[in-house]
């Protein structure tokens, strides 16, 4: 990669500062992993944790 050029694409996503619990986000359930990434999505879009 060129020296100061930003890489294409990409998402950050910061979890700085939450203090939900893993249970809190996914549930106390057992749950398959496709599930586990809809809920990881839907908290972070609902807490505004991503960034471009």
């Amino acid at each position: 990669m060129a020296k100061g050029r930003k890489a294409f694409g990409g998402y950050a996503i910061s979890f700085k500062g939450c203090k939900d619990s893993v249970e809190k986000v996914f549930g106390s359930a057992a749950i398959g992993p496709s599930v586990m990434t809809k809920k990881l999505w839907a908290y972070v879009k609902r807490k505004r944790l991503g960034k471009r």
